[in-house]
């Protein structure tokens, strides 16, 4: 298992080399204008393949732990056929109790064992998922950066307005205050400034706060509204990003950029 494990994460390992590769050939390749050459192929297209390599790798990944499970669920299965007849013994007075133990023991290994493969099964699947989350979310949002200079942009899984004014963290006073008046109740604050997640994803969000609101309910309606009355910058996430949003959630300010 631990080779398995190795394996992959040296499989892992490739790709990000091969993406980073990618990216160094093919923008000097866009910076160069050669006659009579083919055209260097896109990013997105680059990106596209990379993808459909890595999920390959990963399904060739599960097809070696789906060999591995069919060989532990038949190691289970002896051991617990030992195991009974092991019982069976020592009720005749044949055997000791050490000798049932020591099947038990063996048993209880044989089930890790099944039970850790599944798990690695089980985590191909939600890597493979979240990674294509992901890439859809980029997709959106760079389509929208390269689309028209519009203040409203939005896609399936966020909503982004560009603002028309400066934004500042001191003015969160004002935010507070609306909706304060508005529903009666304190506005529900995730991370004021940068916070613990945004270390970990190295996402600079020091000019920013977290508000949990959902952006198609009441409250998030009338919250961007008051945002966009006032020319004030927002991201709005429908549903959680892998390496961007925890979960549906309005971010006020301008988007946080990785450092």
């Amino acid at each position: 298992m631990a080779r398995e494990m190795s394996c992959f994460k040296l499989l892992m390992v490739r790709l990000f080399v091969t993406a980073l590769l990618l990216v160094m050939c093919v923008l000097p390749a866009a910076a160069q204008k050669k006659p009579r050459s083919k055209p260097a192929p896109k990013p997105a297209d680059n990106l596209s393949k990379l993808r459909e390599q890595f999920v390959s790798a990963t399904n060739d990944y599960k097809s070696s732990l789906a060999k591995l499970q069919v060989i532990y669920e038949k190691n289970v299965k002896q051991a617990d056929e030992r195991l009974a007849v092991s019982r069976k013994l020592l009720n005749e007075g044949l055997i000791s109790r050490n000798q049932v133990e020591e099947n038990e023991r063996a048993l209880a290994t044989e089930k890790d064992k099944l039970a850790e493969t599944d798990r690695l099964m089980a985590a191909a699947d939600t890597q493979v998922a979240e990674m294509l989350v992901e890439a859809k979310a980029a997709e959106e949002l760079t389509k929208s950066l390269r689309g028209p200079k519009r203040r409203l942009i939005t896609t399936t899984s966020m909503i982004r307005y560009q603002g028309t004014g400066a934004w500042a963290l001191s003015d969160a006073w004002k935010v507070e205050r609306f909706f304060s008046d508005a529903f009666k109740k304190p506005l529900p604050i995730a991370v004021f400034g940068q916070g613990s997640i945004h270390d970990r994803w190295r996402l600079d969000h020091r000019n920013a706060m977290d508000i949990s609101l959902h952006p198609d309910g009441v409250e998030g309606q009338a919250l961007m509204s008051f945002l966009q009355r006032n020319g004030i910058p927002f991201l709005a996430f429908r549903e959680a990003i892998p390496g961007t949003a925890t979960g549906p959630h309005i971010h006020i300010g301008r988007p946080s950029h990785r450092y």
